[in-house]
């Protein structure tokens, strides 16, 4: 089933942000302040956390009231400091191809614009469904700091990182739309995966806006919420952080999130690394390849993808293919090559496919998996590489405001 590009109404969210904080994307631990200070006697709260984590994140409730293992007076209780409230949905584009964006509204934070305070920061979030599993591309930050000259999200400047709690509130807000929780119904396009077993949001690709090894403590503490089995239960297995190259956070990663690793490599020489991912001046390549044959837990089963994106006539030569190949040597690796994905104003265009097929048959006949990757969401800027919010117009009305 095709369904044409589509966005909900753009509607502006009114009224004053909520004085009472949300308990949803909460770590255990600090569920456990909430309760104490809606006070709760020390002995019952391991027992009241794991209440509100089975009906927070396994449920997907919404509304105090349907926690009937809950008394009566503690609901009451919590009704009166807390909500349950997810970001606010500004607007869902659906394309052709059933990927779907978000633009979600983020409660007001102290690290946000003038402009912003108001009204809370803005992200992106996108859905990729397949025949057997959805994946959610989430964001780690607002804005970027890393400058790509390829991505379009790195044209907006960094406004502040991402807490755990509004990372995992992406996902909890997807869910929502894509009725993954008991009781709620699927959208009735038909383009959601379903199925016994079949989970709407069954990965998890931290490749939205940010770098997230930049928001390290907080991204780990996500990841937690993400994988822990008795509530949002997604296998590490299937979370996957996405860097352009931290190398000093390569190793903390593996050793405290244990996910899967994805690099943003996109060339082969330093100096054209240079010009496409800046980052690579303080991190070059020999550094970052020695992280990845360093990462904990490396190993056929759990290999590195690296990511790859096709420019015509930049990094798409046999001899980068040949090259590619000569540097991953050892490491465990599979090779994402992503046709660019183009975006007003951008220098780059995407290399032609006899190109991309032959660059990909050097690196498969060397042995290794050299998926093309499918552009998804192209006609509604969603795919790899072309997240931007309205974040950066509100900060240019900001700057505005000041002269």
């Amino acid at each position: 089933m095709s369904v044409a590009p589509s966005a909900c109404d753009f509607a502006p969210v009114t009224g004053e942000a909520p004085a009472k904080p949300s308990l949803v994307g909460l770590t255990r631990a600090q569920l456990g302040d909430a309760l104490r200070a809606t006070g709760v006697p020390e002995r019952d709260v391991r027992m009241r956390v794991s209440q509100l984590w089975h009906w927070i994140y396994f449920q997907g409730a919404s509304d105090f009231d349907r926690m009937l293992n809950v008394s009566k007076h503690l609901r009451k209780d919590l009704d009166a400091r807390f909500t349950l409230a997810r970001p606010a949905m500004i607007s869902q584009q659906v394309s052709s191809d059933g990927t779907r964006k978000w633009l979600f509204r983020l409660a007001p934070a102290p690290g946000d614009l003038l402009a912003d305070k108001a009204r809370g920061a803005e992200i992106e979030c996108v859905y990729i469904p397949e025949s057997d599993r959805g994946t959610l591309c989430v964001s780690s930050q607002v804005g970027c700091t890393l400058t790509c000259t390829f991505c379009h999200t790195g044209t907006q400047k960094l406004v502040r990182n991402l807490t755990s709690q509004e990372i995992v509130q992406q996902l909890v807000a997807a869910r929502d739309q894509l009725g993954d929780y008991p009781g709620l119904t699927p959208p009735s396009d038909g383009l959601i995966p379903s199925g016994e077993g079949v989970r709407a949001v069954s990965n998890i690709v931290f490749m939205g806006m940010g770098e997230p090894l930049y928001n390290f403590d907080h991204v780990c503490d996500a990841i937690g919420i993400l994988s822990d089995g008795d509530g949002l239960s997604l296998s590490k297995r299937r979370i996957t952080v996405s860097t352009s190259g931290v190398v000093p956070e390569i190793p903390r990663l593996g050793e405290q999130a244990g996910t899967m690793l994805a690099i943003s490599l996109h060339a082969v020489r330093d100096d054209l690394r240079e010009t496409l991912v800046p980052l690579n001046k303080k991190y070059p390549i020999k550094e970052l390849l020695q992280a990845c044959r360093d990462y904990p837990g490396l190993s056929n089963a759990r290999r590195i993808t690296f990511e790859y994106v096709m420019l015509k006539g930049v990094n798409d030569s046999p001899a980068d293919a040949r090259e590619l190949v000569r540097l991953l040597k050892g490491i465990p690796a599979k090779i994402n090559l992503i046709p660019f994905n183009p975006w007003p104003g951008a220098k780059y265009e995407c290399s032609d496919w006899d190109v991309i097929e032959q660059f990909s048959d050097i690196v498969f006949n060397a042995g290794y998996a050299s998926p093309v990757r499918t552009p998804r969401g192209r006609d509604i800027l969603a795919a790899c590489g072309q997240l931007k919010s309205e974040t950066e117009k509100l900060r240019a009305r900001a700057r505005l405001m000041e002269d």
